[in-house]
C-alpha cells in the first residue's frame, strides 16, 4: 500500500468525518469535580494496559480512601491495594508514587503551568514508568498543551487510512502529524481529536475484522476501500 503525506486538509477532513460520525466526545471523563486535573495526572497513570473500566474501579476506590491529592497518595499505606482493579496494581502504584513526588517537588500545578511543552513532557518521561504516551496524555489533558497521542489506535487507524507506514514510531508520528496540523490546532483540535480516533477504533475500525461497509471514513480510507471492492 502506498502511504501519502498528511496534510492540514487531510486532517481536517478526516477529523470532520469522525466529528460527524460520534460528535463530541467530551474527554477527559472524570468522577472528581473538586480535583479534576489531578484526576487526569492518577488515570494517566492507570490507564497504562488496563480497560477504562477498571481505571474507573481504582479511581473510585481511591476516592473512598481520602481526597484525590498528591499529599494523600503518598499518605496512604496500602496504595497498590487500593488500585488493585487497574491491572498491575504495585507497578502501577510505585509509578504514581513517582509522580505525585515530582508534582509536590515541582511546585503543584500552579508552577509546573511555567514550564514550556518541551520541558514538561521530558520532565515526565524521566519519571518512572512514565513513557512518551503517557507524558503526552498528561500534557494535552492536565496541562491544556497541544500534543498530538500518537497510540496503539492512531498507528492502526493512519496505516489503513494510508498515512503511516514501516516500524511505529511513536515521536515519528507525533510530529509528523503537528507538522502537518493548520496553525489554528490548539490543545481542544488534539483533545477531540485522539478521542474520536479511540470511538473509531472501538466502533469501527478494529483490530480483527473491522466494520469497513459501516465506516465514516469508507470513501477516503484506502484500506475500507479495497476492503469493500473484494466484497
Amino acid at each position: 500500500m502506498q502511504h501519502a503525506e498528511i496534510s492540514a486538509d487531510g486532517l481536517r477532513v478526516f477529523f470532520d468525518a469522525l466529528y460527524q460520525a460520534y460528535g463530541p466526545q467530551h474527554w477527559w471523563p472524570i468522577q472528581d469535580e473538586r480535583n479534576p486535573r489531578f484526576e487526569i495526572l492518577i488515570g494517566a497513570v492507570l490507564t497504562q494496559h488496563t480497560a477504562w473500566t477498571n481505571v474507573e474501579i481504582a479511581i473510585g476506590a481511591l476516592r473512598e480512601a481520602g481526597p484525590l491529592t498528591a499529599e494523600a497518595m503518598l499518605a496512604h499505606d496500602d496504595l497498590a491495594g487500593l488500585i488493585r482493579r487497574a491491572g498491575p496494581h504495585r507497578v502501577k502504584a510505585e509509578r504514581l508514587r513517582a509522580l505525585c513526588r515530582w508534582f509536590v517537588a515541582r511546585g503543584e500545578f500552579e508552577a509546573i503551568e511555567a514550564l514550556d511543552t518541551a520541558t514538561l513532557c521530558r520532565e515526565l518521561r524521566g519519571l518512572h514508568g512514565i513513557g512518551p504516551e503517557t507524558a503526552d496524555v498528561i500534557a494535552l489533558y492536565a496541562f491544556d498543551r497541544p500534543r498530538f497521542i500518537a497510540d496503539a489506535y492512531a498507528f492502526r487507524i493512519f496505516e489503513r487510512y494510508g498515512w503511516s507506514g514501516g516500524s511505529r514510531r511513536y515521536e515519528r508520528l507525533r510530529e509528523a502529524v503537528e507538522a502537518s496540523a493548520d496553525r489554528h490546532a490548539d490543545p481542544v483540535f488534539y483533545d477531540e481529536l485522539h478521542a474520536l480516533i479511540v470511538a473509531h477504533a472501538k466502533q469501527r475500525c478494529h483490530k480483527r475484522q473491522p466494520d469497513c461497509a459501516h465506516c465514516a471514513l469508507a470513501e477516503v480510507c484506502a484500506y475500507a476501500s479495497a476492503a469493500i471492492a473484494a466484497e
